[in-house]
């Protein structure tokens, strides 16, 4: 590396506070998923009582779906900056495309059942009756309980993986990202909490890589000093 792609990676380097981005986005996660699980009933076949009682929280919680997904990407690109040089092609790859599609289903049942308080405000007692709605209330519920917990899983298994070979983080929360993918690859159908298992351990990373940046700080002017 040369003395100017070293000057310009000092530049570009992450800012501290970009840690808190993870935090962030497990608090707005959390809040959005109490909104609607408290609004939207689990039954994808139910008839839309939620509609006239429960849109106004339902409207709060997609509003927040945006910034949880800003949030996402901002502590995806902590951990790659986490992971430096030493990021491997293929687990890199897989780790990537996951957070993505994780980001693609989140945002694609979100609009879903955006377009329903849209299209009831204008003709409820059409949709609620019609076919159509059953098959996209449908449509977003299988989006968000089946693939997007997947995609969530195995983007929480490959930053384990990538957490034990390159050690950004304790090995104590890796074993748990193994522990937690594991039950949202098996358990999510069964037990519909087990979704906030994903913000808990993207928390827990993000305390711990706040918590290493505020070292690393504390502890570079008493060097400097120390070599001057």
């Amino acid at each position: 590396m040369t003395h100017a792609d070293a000057l310009t990676r000092e530049n570009l380097r992450t800012p501290k506070a970009a840690a808190i981005a993870g935090m962030l986005f497990s608090l707005l996660t959390v809040t959005i998923f109490w909104l609607l699980w408290n609004s939207v009933p689990a039954d994808p076949q139910e008839p839309g009582l939620w509609l006239t009682t429960n849109s106004h929280a339902v409207t709060l919680g997609l509003n927040l779906v945006p910034f949880a997904g800003i949030a996402f990407l901002w502590f995806m690109g902590v951990l790659r900056d986490r992971l430096g040089e030493r990021e491997d092609r293929f687990f890199a790859t897989v780790f990537f495309g996951s957070g993505i599609l994780f980001l693609a289903m989140l945002f694609g049942a979100s609009a879903i059942v955006g377009a329903i308080l849209i299209t009831f405000s204008a003709e409820p007692k059409d949709l609620v009756n019609s076919a159509t709605f059953h098959f996209v209330r449908a449509a977003a519920y299988t989006m968000l309980n089946t693939y997007m917990i997947k995609m969530a899983a195995v983007f929480m298994m490959t930053a384990s993986t990538l957490a034990i070979y390159i050690r950004f983080a304790p090995r104590w929360l890796a074993l748990l990202g193994y522990f937690f993918s594991l039950l949202l690859l098996f358990s999510s159908h069964y037990i519909r909490w087990s979704f906030l298992l994903f913000p808990l351990w993207v928390f827990l990373i993000s305390i711990h890589i706040l918590r290493d940046n505020v070292l690393r700080q504390s502890d570079t002017p008493s060097s400097s000093s120390h070599q001057s």
